[in-house]
């Protein structure tokens, strides 16, 4: 397997200079990684550096509370697609979740992937907030409403992606939403973990140390 094109090689920190967004581009770029994943201010530099290489840009909306309005989540969207976005990871309303108002979290995912169309839409269900019941009711609404992915977690919460999460999330789902880890993914350990758990698609910022580990294992 094409193991580099399972990342999406992020730099979402609060302050990331227009160096580091470079740099995470080169990587990108050196590596093929699928994509690189950045606050949406930066979709435009990241553009024009991966511009002819293939690696796809994707950015955060309602990001990281997820509790902006829906409105405001599907103007957020568009405005990164404009931009040049070519995947959208948006945060699910974590309040609506706890509340077990499942059909507004459906209602809300759904307004978004009208928005967005053919471009691929990830959900963020932030699970360490959530039980096991309410992470499962959550990635029913997102599959209902017609997301690509499903993901665990923005990596601003109390913790990170668990495998057992992501079995769950893929048990619910089935095989042909994606699955995407996040959060916390910093060693080969990790990303074999998750992959064995179903996930499809890995979000880290140490993508280089991991793929570097598993040449050398190689």
């Amino acid at each position: 397997m094409d193991i580099a094109k399972y990342f999406d090689h992020t730099n979402l920190k609060a302050d990331a200079k227009r160096s580091d967004i470079v740099k995470l581009c080169s990587e990108a770029r050196k590596y093929g990684f699928k994509s690189v994943c950045v606050n949406p201010f930066f979709v435009p530099v990241a553009k024009k550096l991966l511009e002819g290489s293939g690696v796809l840009v994707c950015t955060v909306i309602g990001f990281p509370l997820g509790q902006n309005t829906p409105k405001m989540k599907v103007a957020e969207a568009i405005d990164a697609l404009k931009m040049g976005a070519d995947e959208i990871d948006m945060v699910q309303n974590v309040s609506m979740a706890k509340e077990h108002d499942y059909s507004f979290i459906e209602r809300e995912i759904a307004a978004v992937k009208k928005a967005v169309g053919k471009h691929t839409l990830k959900v963020i269900l932030e699970c360490c907030y959530l039980s096991r019941d309410e992470i499962a009711h959550c990635a029913a609404a997102a599959k209902r409403a017609g997301c690509d992915f499903v993901k665990t977690s923005t990596g601003f919460g109390k913790s990170g992606a668990k495998a057992e999460d992501v079995s769950l999330m893929r048990q619910v789902v089935g095989p042909y939403i994606g699955v995407k880890a996040a959060g916390g993914i910093r060693s080969a350990k990790d990303f074999y973990n998750m992959i064995q758990a179903g996930a499809n698609r890995i979000g880290s910022s140490n993508s280089v140390e991991i793929i570097e580990t598993i040449k050398d294992e190689d």
